[in-house]
């Protein structure tokens, strides 16, 4: 589009061309207001974005005010690029989880590649060096076509851009369900590693400083990806392809390594990703967090096509691109840095006193309006809220146990789900060794990376199980928590804090709001107890298609810090004669059960319970055993039940099988998913030492020679015999079948 062609002022207001643009009558009416005047196209944009869901957080920010964001170890909590985390001798993690959701259902493969892209920028913003990747995924069935496509795509566009850029991808979860079949779910986590005295901030201090641009040239992919992002999928969004951008994991690669070079550096004063709304936010929020403004001239920004107007460059999602403030007169420094890795960093403007955001294309200024409008003045709406009937109905229901008498086959059943079964087919796809510091790979509770030249590492992981929210919001949010760090305590480690990803529908209904509201309440409650402070994440609403919103679907990516690698613990049963333990009580809960949804293809009643003083008393305990040495394997009782847990524990290279005695209700022992449980083997002569120190945990099997699975109920009548064979494959095979 030449300049000639864009509408004027008069015609953006009498046509209501801001609607298109994703404002609203009266949102317009403040930024004339705040003008002083009627804004022109490029103007208008910017607002655009930076009032979008996506970027201002504008019907969000009312429920994240709850969380918690500080503690003891927070060095950096959310309002930068990424989260900071103290573990000791002077190092620090740094970590965060964002969505890629819309782009992902338009175009799977660069959606999820790119979203793993800016994710990773995210965390190098900050001054340090990647060191993990993890996903959280969700997809419709595997019964149907498109579906089967997103889910091959999506992986290969995480594999393709996470592989080529040397970071390895070492773990993640994925659940598949029918409300996720118009609208997958792709949330990307990055982990990495900083000194404390390293750490940057996305910050334009200094007037006079020099801002430059860094990185790949600026182009047309992704012009309004971030409004794109904050409204809801319908039949004409495939005409929206040019929303997504396109990655180049290569460039990326070079952008990382200049930037860690260039943290060396006293010149540099603050740097930020371009993400969503590229230049627009990464200007306007550093200028606003500063306190200053910012002039560019967009005649100097690099640019990869011909014609561009300042809308579309101000616009532009393009990838790998980074915009940095510098100290005045040490340009040639930064360029000197960054030429070695064959990229551009190109003076384009400066530091400004007046709190402005000023930009000039052809010699003309085409955009002058006040950062803090654009950024931190942006409007907050308290959407209205409402109980959805729904709700009600659950509540008011008791879900009886199913009737089942083929205990096998069931087990069998279930752990043929796709949501349960082996994601070998996935992680394969990864190269989750690369580094070589990898100490659990994928397909345990969490994954382990040790920490170089020190005795420490990381566990870390990403947790949600969407049907309790659906069915309970407020207690679905506390047990997205209470798992995430069950899965980290089970690995050995104690949980530092989370980052989030709150995917939902339309905060427009009520009911959605509503969902919106309950869930971070049981997610803040739960952080509070379990003392794992929110450190930043991300906001993704109007996941809806035609009208009918997804799941409500707040991932949690967690770390935490193993203080000695002798306490790295696995969930497979180690040897032959150790002592099998369940800690915690079965009850008779199976709404939202994988085997409620099994037999009955759908979920209904209400979630299961969860009492945080418990969760957190039990997790203490186990962690305790785990550094005392007492503890040989452990392992959450999480979708599909004990049954699942049991066998699960065996599916290691031990060859080994178990007889369990199972106590009280068999069905629900068996297959109910009770919270805060865990299922954990130990040797014999440390009995006494583990029996003191863990009070909920109840004796209940043996581990054996003989690769088998016998479970006999309190009588000793035969429930369960099965080769590990049979079930392993059941397990193992499940998501190729269906893929095939």
């Amino acid at each position: 589009m030449s300049l000639m062609l864009e509408p004027s002022p008069e015609m953006i207001k009498s046509e209501r061309i801001f609607a298109e643009m994703g404002l609203t009558d009266e949102e317009f009416a403040m930024v004339e207001k705040i003008l002083g005047r009627t804004p022109n196209y490029t103007e208008t944009g910017l607002f655009s974005v930076m009032w979008s869901e996506h970027c201002s957080y504008k019907n969000s920010k009312p429920v994240l005010s709850k969380f918690p964001v500080t503690g003891k170890k927070v060095l950096q909590g959310p309002g930068e690029g990424a989260g900071i985390v103290d573990i000791g001798d002077n190092q620090a993690v740094v970590f965060k989880i964002e969505s890629h959701n819309h782009p992902s259902a338009i175009e799977p493969y660069q959606g999820a590649a790119t979203g793993v892209g800016g994710i990773i920028r995210d965390v190098f913003s900050m001054g340090s060096r990647p060191i993990a990747m993890l996903n959280s995924l969700r997809f419709g069935e595997l019964d149907n076509p498109r579906t089967k496509y997103l889910f091959k795509e999506v992986v290969a566009g995480i594999a393709g851009y996470g592989n080529c850029m040397g970071i390895p991808t070492v773990g993640g979860e994925i659940q598949f369900d029918p409300s996720y079949e118009g609208n997958p779910l792709v949330n990307a986590m990055c982990v990495g590693l900083i000194n404390h005295h390293e750490i940057q901030k996305g910050q334009a201090r200094g007037i006079g400083n020099t801002v430059m641009y860094v990185g790949a040239k600026t182009g047309r992919d992704g012009i309004h990806g971030a409004t794109f992002a904050s409204e809801e999928l319908t039949e004409t969004s495939e005409a929206k392809r040019p929303a997504v951008q396109v990655g180049d994991p290569f460039m990326e690669k070079l952008l990382l390594e200049a930037c860690l070079d260039l943290i060396k550096s006293d010149a540099l004063v603050g740097i930020q990703d371009m993400g969503a709304a590229g230049l627009t936010s990464s200007s306007a929020e550093m200028a606003s967090k500063a306190g200053s403004g910012i002039e560019m001239n967009l005649d100097l920004i690099p640019q990869r096509e011909t014609g561009m107007t300042a809308y579309e460059m101000m616009l532009s999602e393009s990838q790998e691109r980074m915009l940095i403030v510098v100290k005045k007169g040490r340009e040639q420094e930064i360029r000197e840095i960054f030429s070695k890795y064959d990229l551009e960093a190109v003076a384009v403007g400066q530091v400004t006193k007046e709190k402005n955001l000023k930009l000039t294309h052809k010699g003309s200024i085409i955009a002058n309006v006040p950062v803090d409008a654009l950024a931190e003045e942006a409007p907050v709406y308290h959407k209205p809220s409402s109980e959805p009937d729904y709700f009600r109905e659950f509540q008011a229901m008791t879900i009886p146990a199913p009737q089942i008498s083929d205990y096998k086959t069931t087990l069998k059943d279930l752990l043929s789900q796709p949501t349960i079964s082996s994601k070998e087919w996935v992680y394969d796809q990864y190269d989750y060794m690369v580094r070589t510091n990898t100490v659990v790979a994928p397909g345990s509770d969490a994954a382990v990376v040790r920490i170089r030249d020190t005795n420490k590492a990381l566990a870390m992981t990403t947790d949600c199980n969407s049907r309790y929210l659906y069915l309970d919001p407020e207690m679905g949010g506390k047990i997205a928590v209470a798992e995430a760090a069950r899965n980290i305590i089970c690995s050995g480690a104690e949980p530092l804090a989370i980052t989030d990803c709150l995917n939902f529908g339309s905060p427009e209904k009520p009911e959605i709001f509503w969902q919106i509201e309950k869930a971070t309440d049981g997610m803040s409650e739960a952080c509070r107890t379990l003392q794992t402070p929110v450190i930043g994440g991300n906001v993704s609403l109007y996941n809806e298609t035609n009208g009918v919103a997804i799941y409500p679907t707040p991932v949690i990516g967690m770390v935490g810090l193993i203080s000695d690698l002798a306490h790295i613990t696995t969930q497979e049963f180690k040897q032959a004669g150790d002592l099998i333990y369940v800690i915690g009580e079965a009850k008779s809960e199976f709404g939202g059960s994988e085997l409620q949804k099994m037999i009955d293809g759908k979920i209904s009643g209400p979630a299961p319970v969860i009492d945080l003083a418990v969760e957190q008393k039990r997790q203490q305990h186990i962690l305790q055993a785990i550094q005392l040495g007492l503890v040989a394997s452990a392992h959450d009782i999480a979708e599909g039940g004990f049954a699942v847990a049991a066998a699960e524990s065996l599916f290691g290279q031990n060859g080994l099988g178990a007889e369990i005695v199972i106590k009280g209700d068999v069905i629900s022992a068996l297959y109910a998913e009770t919270q805060s449980r865990f299922i954990l083997s130990i040797k014999p002569e440390d009995k006494e030492g583990f029996e003191a120190l863990v009070e909920d945990a109840s004796l209940v099997g043996t581990v054996t020679h003989d690769a088998t699975l016998k479970m006999v109920n309190e009588a000793g009548i035969n429930l369960i015999d099965v080769d590990v064979s049979e079930l392993h494959a059941a397990w193992k095979g499940a998501i190729p079948c269906l893929l095939n």
